[in-house]
């Protein structure tokens, strides 16, 4: 006991007190609360000065978070901070599921949650929140019974609608922060937009199939996402995870990093990702980095932005308003089964390994992006009719486009693709 020394230390702004223990080994001289190594009453018993009626945290909060408190840079009060603090997650799927566990457990007073869809069985092989019992259910109702239920000394918020140009000012300024753990380029400009302008830091993360990106954007002399990418793709130019894929523990690593980030920003600790772009291959385990920094000509974060309110996204992404009539001729899975026999020419417009996931027995396979190349390839038919199909009706929306510009006559989108056959004709063919 000779070379343990005990010593309390009182802070002016509060009455309470601190054992600082010198331990032996590799660790030094460093402060620890008093509660890390006894519960209150022994704690008490041991020091009867101990005055703790200005402490935010409750005795079992205390026991709780003990690991957090024996951290140098975080202590009472930086857990006194995170149960101040909120955060809002843009999102409850991939990303956002290990967003919402790690800032739960680590004590975020009040988190928000944004999202409007129901849990599906191909969102269990990533989506951690969620489980069996939970398909079918909304996400947020799932999510806040289970993060009240690792937490329930914080408070859970949730918006089941989807956060649009109309309500995202509101929503987003009610919180400290934000994390994006978005799946589309409309709402990653929305987010990155109404961030700025309210001044709140977004907390990025994207994923697809085996990479993915994290960074904080709208800090003070920080980017913003639009520094990096000034122009979205074209519609349909980058797959989605559930057309492209995604590996199962990706959005686990990149989620949790986020909500790494999201912690030291609440806190001001660390060396946040500001200015800086993290590129995480979990094929080949490499980390990369890229400095980013604030382009001055931006038009939301810029000297001179231009953008000043926020915007008609699906617009600026190129998404076509969802009531306005194709101008090209659709068939229906249960007109294209009626044919049977006597169908048209199929023209499958997917990745080779989606059609063995899923097939309607297509005629030929020529993958999107590679159309224009192999135009020749459907000369035989081009005055007849040629139906085209992919996964959900997109991207073969996007063939029909290519070939009536190409001067095909009758090129005719299967609407709904192979999930609309899956549901409403055939349920043996398997859904992605």
């Amino acid at each position: 006991m000779s070379r343990r020394k005990y010593r309390l230390r009182c802070y002016k702004t509060r009455t309470l007190k601190y054992n600082q223990i010198n331990l032996d080994g590799l660790f030094g001289w460093f402060r620890v609360p008093a509660f890390a190594f006894a519960n209150l009453e022994e704690l008490e018993t041991r020091n009867p000065k101990l005055e703790t009626e200005y402490m935010k945290l409750t005795p079992e909060e205390i026991q709780r978070y003990s690991r957090h408190l024996t951290l140098p840079n975080v202590g009472i009060e930086g857990q006194e901070r995170l149960k101040e603090s909120s955060a809002l997650l843009v999102g409850a799927g991939g990303l956002g599921a290990p967003l919402a566990l790690y800032l739960a457990a680590a004590g975020v007073g009040r988190i928000g949650l944004v999202d409007f869809d129901t849990v599906d069985v191909s969102n269990l092989q990533r989506q951690v929140l969620y489980g069996v019992e939970d398909i079918g259910r909304p996400k947020l109702e799932a999510a806040k019974e289970r993060l009240q239920g690792i937490n329930p000394h914080i408070q859970i918020e949730v918006h089941e609608v989807a956060l649009t140009s109309e309500n995202a000012l509101g929503i987003i300024s009610q919180y400290d922060l934000v994390a994006d753990g978005t799946d589309n380029f409309a709402t990653r400009y929305l987010v990155n937009d109404a961030c700025i302008l309210t001044g709140r830091p977004n907390v990025y993360g994207s994923i697809f199939r085996f990479e993915g990106q994290v960074s904080v954007f709208g800090a003070p002399d920080g980017p913003c996402y639009r520094c990096i990418y000034p122009e979205p793709p074209p519609p349909g130019m980058v797959p989605s995870c559930a057309e492209g894929g995604v590996l199962g523990v990706l959005p686990g690593m990149v989620g949790t990093l986020q909500a790494n980030e999201a912690i030291k920003l609440l806190l001001g600790i660390g060396e946040p990702l500001i200015g800086r772009l993290m590129l995480v291959d979990a094929l080949s385990m490499k980390i990369r980095e890229w400095k980013v920094p604030r382009d001055p000509e931006c038009p939301v974060c810029g000297e001179h932005p231009t953008v000043k309110e926020l915007i008609d996204y699906e617009e600026f992404c190129g998404i076509p308003k969802q009531k306005e009539e194709p101008t090209f001729s659709e068939i229906t899975v249960q007109e294209l089964q009626a044919k049977g026999d006597a169908r048209p020419f199929l023209l499958d417009v997917r990745k080779p390994y989606e059609a063995e996931i899923a097939s309607l027995g297509a005629d030929l396979l020529i993958p999107l992006d590679e159309l224009p190349a192999r135009l020749d390839e459907l000369d035989p038919y081009k005055e007849k009719e040629l139906i085209v199909h992919c996964r959900s009706g997109g991207r073969s929306a996007q063939a029909v486009k290519m070939l009536l510009e190409a001067g095909f006559a009758n090129p005719i989108n299967l609407k709904g693709g192979t999930l609309a056959w899956s549901e409403e004709v055939d349920a043996s063919v398997a859904t992605y």
